[in-house]
């Protein structure tokens, strides 16, 4: 078992790269949604250019990550299947089945947006952005703590973190409304 820990440095390799592209993804989503309400031509350049980096971000970097991510974690518990016995890692695979969930409906708002159907607003986008955050969260505290129980005080954190993000998100807006450079 001495390339365990390779296995485990690949999957946290992935993880990170799969959660870059999380993150990023809806800002550009946020950028699509707002040049589309620009005038031509300017509608059009910025729409083609972000329609390809989406493109290039999604198939390139956040997609493979995210099945490598996956494979490496199937391979560490086939070598290691004592961890499906422990509580926290069942915690844990919620939030991976979270996480799966929240990409894959990504993938639907990436696929509308490439078509250039428009159904969210860049607010919705700048909230859905915020996501990924909350499962990384829930997750690296329970990896770290490795206790079931322990995840319910991270939980009350992701709480107070998002409460912060809502403000946060209220704050920047208003100052967009007054400055819209901002």
């Amino acid at each position: 078992m001495e390339y365990y820990n390779y296995i485990k440095a690949l999957h946290l390799i992935f993880i990170i790269t799969w959660f870059a592209g999380l993150f990023y993804i809806p800002r550009l989503f946020v950028y699509q949604i707002e040049a589309f309400q620009k005038p031509s031509p300017e509608k059009e350049i910025l729409g083609r250019q972000l329609k390809l980096m989406a493109k290039r971000l999604w198939n390139i970097i956040t997609w493979p990550s995210a099945i490598l991510a996956t494979f490496f974690a199937v391979w560490l518990l086939v070598l290691n299947p004592v961890l499906l016995k422990l509580p926290w890692m069942h915690v844990k695979l919620t939030f991976v089945v979270l996480l799966i969930l929240y990409h894959l409906k990504t993938h639907q708002f990436y696929k509308q947006l490439q078509r250039d159907e428009v159904n969210k607003t860049s607010n919705f986008m700048r909230l859905w952005n915020e996501g990924a955050t909350f499962i990384l969260f829930a997750v690296v505290f329970l990896v770290i703590l490795k206790s079931a129980i322990n995840w319910v005080f991270g939980v009350i954190g992701i709480l107070a973190l998002g409460i912060l993000l809502m403000l946060g998100f209220k704050w920047y807006k208003n100052i967009r409304r007054k400055n819209p450079d901002a």
